[in-house]
């Protein structure tokens, strides 16, 4: 795959790293973040904290750390996050700096699945040590297709999903790299091969 000139310079950096994905949500993220998990790679998955509730068989510490919104407030003014945002009213979404220490610790390369303010708050912490990948849908008519497909959202809450990802999709050139997610196999492969050129 050819490299844009911000992709390029954002794998030349160096000391230890870090892989940040951002996406609207349906684009397909957390699917090829389990799939580049599984390659073998010394990566680790960032776990996020939300004051959302558990979705179907979603477990506390697997897909979410999963807090009381005024649980997440006390965490804010402990300062114990890296990034945060309020998404909705009482409904958080951040990244526990504590997360971040556990996987360093374990030698490992954190991999940060955020929101796209979220992702571009670490990147601006982080700078060249990280790589910030931005997933996006063929179209806002297919990501809506595919909201509805999954059939876990109310439309109330698939219409809010839309508002939003018209301005994510706006902040996409804030991304070191963005990979169009129409082929899902094919994304993968441009994934897998913008993370091992990264961390090599």
């Amino acid at each position: 795959m050819q490299y844009d000139e911000r992709c390029m310079k954002a794998m030349n950096g160096s000391e230890s790293k870090l892989i940040i994905f951002s996406a609207p949500s349906g684009s397909g993220k957390s699917t090829i973040i389990q799939r580049l998990l599984q390659e073998g790679m010394p990566l680790e998955f960032s776990v996020s904290a939300t004051s959302r509730s558990p979705r179907g068989a979603e477990q506390n510490g697997v897909e979410y750390w999963f807090l009381t919104p005024d649980e997440f407030r006390r965490r804010i003014e402990a300062d114990e996050f890296l990034e945060y945002e309020e998404v909705y009213p009482d409904r958080y979404y951040g990244t526990l700096k504590s997360e971040v220490d556990r996987i360093a610790s374990n030698g490992h390369v954190p991999v940060f699945d955020v929101d796209v303010k979220g992702g571009m708050n670490i990147k601006k912490f982080y700078g060249k040590r990280a790589l910030s990948i931005f997933i996006q849908p063929p179209s806002l008519e297919e990501l809506r297709r595919r909201l509805e497909g999954r059939g876990t959202d109310s439309a109330e809450v698939i219409e809010e999903r839309l508002s939003r990802a018209e301005f994510e999709l706006s902040q996409a050139e804030s991304f070191d790299c963005v990979v169009v997610n129409d082929n899902l196999e094919k994304a993968v492969a441009e994934v897998q091969k913008l993370v091992k050129d990264f961390l090599s």
